[in-house]
């Protein structure tokens, strides 16, 4: 089963530990980031599956760390923050916080707000199991394995999923590299191209019969991937 991942951002060294060693021991997996620029890139290369976001930071104020957030996902956010009066609270709300809790707090109470916030996250229209070279692909149970019963797996990373998993939503579709960037890295990263050749070359070598000459995952050049069933 796959943990949530929650990431952390505050610039309070104590309360992070704290959180981190209090939430890995309700097996959660634990990413933290000391300011708002840490925070962002951590969202685009970690995918968080919920985001507790503290608004006092250093560098970039949490409101604008929040907007950064929205322009690309919609992971659920909860607004932390000791300073938390009621225009505040619209603040965090109308910028798209799902929550917020105020300092002090309770582990169980921020436990609680994350447990609600995910519940209350759309769940994504299901995909059928795909057929790509020698294996089948579940992309809403995340599972590879070989096609001829053997139940041979194949590991495919967080970032492997995300870019595998909008072209298989998408069958015969070209994507384009600035929405696969988008949907993958985030906003910040459109222009990182050599990202997706990376990956791609990834993904074929795990999973085409022949990575040289794939059949499934191809390449648009200079516009984008198409996932051919």
């Amino acid at each position: 089963m796959t943990r949530t991942r929650v990431l952390i951002v505050d610039d309070e060294p104590q309360l992070l530990r704290a959180l981190r060693i209090n939430l890995q021991a309700r097996e959660y997996d634990v990413v933290t980031a000391g300011d708002g620029t840490t925070a962002l890139r951590a969202a685009a290369e970690q995918h968080p599956d919920v985001v507790v976001l503290d608004l006092g930071l250093p560098d970039i104020g949490g409101l604008e760390v929040l907007r950064s957030l929205r322009a690309w996902t919609p992971v659920p956010v909860v607004v932390l923050s000791g300073r938390l009066g009621s225009s505040e609270k619209v603040a965090a709300l109308d910028a798209g916080a799902d929550d917020y809790v105020t300092k002090p707090f309770s582990v169980d109470e921020l436990l609680a707000r994350l447990r609600a916030v995910s519940r209350r996250r759309p769940e994504p229209e299901l995909t059928p199991a795909v057929r790509i070279g020698d294996y089948e692909v579940d992309v809403a149970a995340r599972d590879v394995r070989r096609a001829d019963g053997s139940g041979e797996r194949v590991h495919l990373t967080r970032t492997e999923w995300r870019m595998l998993e909008l072209l298989v939503r998408n069958p015969g579709r070209l994507v384009g590299r600035r929405e696969l960037l988008r949907h993958v890295w985030g906003p910040t990263y459109v222009g990182e191209t050599h990202y997706l050749r990376q990956y791609m070359t990834q993904l074929r070598r795990k999973l085409e019969h022949d990575p040289s000459r794939p059949r499934h995952l191809l390449t648009e050049p200079a516009m984008g991937y198409r996932y051919q069933p």
